[in-house]
């Protein structure tokens, strides 16, 4: 029997790292000293010394979490993010690895437990990251989908793919969808193989920056009794 208190963390992020592309067409970040190691030994006593870093990068880099001001104006932003959303939720895995067609519908949700939960798409497309191939031919859910997780009482939905619509209908149905009814939407996720298909917690937690639909995250899955 596990001890009291005992469990495991499992890292579902990718590391955000200077050059790197998330989105195709969208800038890399850039990572760079703003105050060096080296510079800051003038400022303190002799043998002290810090490091200050600078990033530049647009919202939508490595894993990142989608808040409804990204697609609403009037939605809720990073900053009016309830907690309850985001953090510590009992999580489901729903595994379409395998397969030929890109589209992710209903019927794959169907008999899954899904009120209360955040749903992860375990898709396996996260083993093409910082390939050419992660932006082309990705899995995606269907609007109808969207609507049964919508209407089924998904907390959050999260997929390791390129995008959570299909990139080539521009109405960006999934997006529009789960936003509207306020569940969070994390999109290049990575390690899902590694969760149960349920029996764990889940977090996505994004600073709370007002203004802002979105912006990266350390996702990860906490597995009770390890």
């Amino acid at each position: 029997m596990a001890e009291a208190g005992k469990h495991r963390l499992v890292d579902l992020s990718h590391t955000v790292e200077h050059g790197m592309v998330t989105y195709k067409g969208l800038p890399a970040p850039l990572i760079c000293d703003f105050l060096s190691r080296e510079a800051s030994r003038s400022h303190y006593a002799e043998g002290t010394e810090f490091h200050i870093g600078r990033i530049d990068m647009v919202a939508n880099t490595g894993t990142y979490l989608d808040t409804p001001f990204h697609r609403y104006a009037h939605g809720v932003d990073l900053a009016g993010l309830s907690l309850d959303t985001i953090a510590d939720l009992p999580g489901v895995v729903v595994r379409v690895t395998g397969g030929e067609a890109r589209a992710i519908d209903r019927e794959s949700f169907e008999g899954v437990e899904i009120a209360g939960r955040a749903v992860l798409v375990h898709t396996g497309w996260d083993r093409h990251w910082r390939t050419d191939q992660y932006f082309e031919g990705h899995p995606f859910l269907t609007e109808q989908a969207a609507i049964h997780l919508r209407d089924q009482g998904a907390v959050l939905v999260g997929i390791d793919s390129y995008n959570i619509d299909d990139t080539a209908d521009l109405r960006r149905p999934v997006h529009s969808v789960l936003l509207a009814a306020g569940i969070p939407i994390v999109e290049h996720m990575t390690g899902l193989r590694a969760l149960p298909a349920e029996g764990f917690h889940f977090s996505a937690v994004p600073p709370k920056i007002s203004g802002m639909g979105t912006f990266p995250v350390r996702a990860h899955g906490r597995i009770d009794g390890m």
